[in-house]
């Protein structure tokens, strides 16, 4: 396959010419670097090299041209090359542009002329991009037939893209591949989900476990005993993995499904510090994960922790398949799940209609229908906005009568703003209809109600910890969100004569970080710093035995 494509679009001859010389200096060994003075000329060129199949990288645009502008080019680039890096060229005139490149065009940076020197302030920006970037692979041999209105399908499906795994999907009912693959591989169209394995052995109605085995994720622990075991692989247990192994604790980190944890499953994350134009939780899971991996953090997946027993001065973590880790200090950053909606016949139509978080899967599957959200935080407003670039139309459903109180205001506007959004209040979700897939909602305004089509309904109305596997060993307040520091209050059964640490729980050497701790901020940002904290006072807690 040829080298992917950096292409670069300016109507200036001279600024054109520097531009390319930057890049094939940079990168002319690797990437292939196009360069159009048009915005026609640069479609044209998209065009025939999506023909030909070449994978285009990334597309540096300026903005201000004749006929169109970088933003409508880049807007456009997207029906070609979605997964292409996308960077506009503005002056600093600009500003208004950048800010519709960024909600319009999904324009992941936006660069000030004159960029001299490019070692200091083009070249870092491009590396970044660039190793986000993934090129496509020809075809995934890793192949998943099933039932596209079947949950024990969408739950492979699942695990597979938010652990980042490329495979292809046949669905059994509209690809006569799917059909064909089975024959072939004596599989009843029955007994789905199948997947096919790289080496074309089929494993029929598979566990997750033995998916993650087969397709090279790694689920057993090294060793017995680590310094530090993190529990949960979200924001804050990410950061303590990164922070535990780049200073040199032996550092093990337990994902019960996929690294992310529910930020991993946002289409777009906004007001994280460093990132102007935002990321989405996939990138940010991938930066995270590459990074602990590289300091020499061990990640299994899946490894569901099902119990805990001290065994002073240490921590024994229990698996779900028997095994065990002793742990010299352990971090709890399992965060939280979605709150399950309880209303008559969503249970039987989870995964098939009715789903908790948005995925890019569930955009495509509902791409053109009529999706409804219901919830009022920042997580229901994000959604509502990604699946509007897929479906014909997006309710929200409030059940209070204002958003400002709960969802940020940058979200308030953006929805106001979209035409295919719209927002019901004072409405409730009273019972989800259909037998094999959603078909339709009953919706409760006030005292009256009525039934809705619906293709999807996305929900998003609280929050709980996963903290049931603490029984026993820490104490909780009566969400069961874990207690640490100066929450715990007066502690008769504290054993050591210094009073516990910043984040520590009622048993020493045992932390919480991130949503899962009682009075934590919500916020990435503060999950991600208090993974980072945990790991200090893990230092400390170890150095004083």
């Amino acid at each position: 396959m040829s080298r992917p494509a950096l292409l670069a679009v300016d109507d200036d001859g001279p600024v054109l010419a520097a531009v390319e010389r930057d890049l094939r200096e940079r990168y002319g060994e690797q990437y292939q670097v196009y360069t159009a003075s048009s915005g026609d000329q640069a479609l044209d060129l998209l065009r025939r090299l999506r023909l030909r199949e070449e994978p285009v990288a990334l597309l540096l645009v300026d903005q201000r041209m004749p006929g169109m502008s970088g933003v409508e080019l880049l807007a456009a680039s997207r029906r070609l090359y979605p997964d292409a890096r996308r960077v506009l060229l503005t002056a600093y005139a600009d500003t208004d542009a950048a800010i519709k490149a960024i909600n319009d065009a999904d324009v992941q940076h936006y660069l000030l002329k004159p960029w001299d020197p490019p070692e200091d302030r083009l070249y870092p920006v491009l590396d970044d991009l660039l190793q986000t970037w993934r090129r496509p692979p020809p075809v995934a041999n890793l192949r998943l037939v099933g039932d596209r209105w079947s949950q024990a399908s969408h739950a492979v499906r699942e695990f597979l893209t938010r652990n980042l795994v490329p495979y292809r999907w046949l669905d059994v009912e509209a690809d006569p591949q799917a059909r064909e693959l089975l024959e072939v591989a004596g599989v009843d169209a029955g007994s789905l989900p199948a997947l096919v394995l790289d080496d074309g052995e089929v494993l029929v109605q598979p566990d997750l476990h033995e998916v993650g085995a087969r397709i090279g994720l790694r689920a057993r622990a090294e060793r017995a005993a680590y310094d530090l075991v993190v529990v949960g692989a979200g924001p804050a247990g990410l950061a303590a993995a990164v922070y535990g192994a780049s200073e040199g604790l032996a550092t093990l980190v337990l994902e019960c499904s996929a690294p992310g944890g529910q930020a991993g499953t946002s289409s777009r994350i906004e007001n994280y510090l460093g990132f102007p134009v935002g990321l989405s939780g996939a990138d940010l899971t991938l930066r995270a994960r590459e990074q602990a991996v590289r300091f020499g953090a061990e990640i299994l997946v899946p490894a569901e922790v099902v119990g805990v027993r001290r065994a002073d001065p240490y921590t024994v973590v229990r698996l779900d398949d028997g095994g065990e880790v002793s742990a010299g200090t352990l971090i709890i950053a399992t965060g939280v799940e979605y709150r399950t909606l309880d209303v008559p016949g969503a249970a039987g139509l989870t995964g098939v209609g009715v789903y908790y978080g948005a995925g890019r899967a569930e955009g495509v599957d509902h791409a053109g229908g009529h999706v409804f959200v219901v919830g009022a935080g920042n997580s229901a407003g994000q959604a509502a906005l990604f699946l509007a670039t897929f479906a014909a139309s997006v309710t929200l459903l409030v059940r209070g009568g204002d958003l400002a109180a709960s969802m940020s205001r940058y979200l308030v506007d953006r929805l106001i703003a979209s035409e295919k959004v719209a927002v019901e209040y004072h409405t409730q979700v009273a019972g989800a209809l259909g037998t094999r897939r959603l078909e339709g909602l009953r919706l409760r305004t006030g005292t009256e109600e009525r039934e809705v089509a619906a293709d999807a309904l996305f929900v998003f109305i609280g929050q709980a910890p996963r903290t049931g596997w603490l029984d026993g060993l820490v104490r909780r307040d009566d969400g069961g969100f874990v207690l640490t520091g100066v929450d715990l209050g007066p502690t008769p059964e504290w054993p050591l004569e210094v009073p516990p640490l910043p984040l520590e729980t009622s048993v020493p050497g045992v932390f919480a970080a991130g949503d899962v701790r009682h009075g934590s901020g919500n916020r990435i940002a503060a999950a991600v710093g208090e993974g980072a904290m945990a790991v200090r006072f893990a230092h400390q807690r170890l150095g004083a035995r």
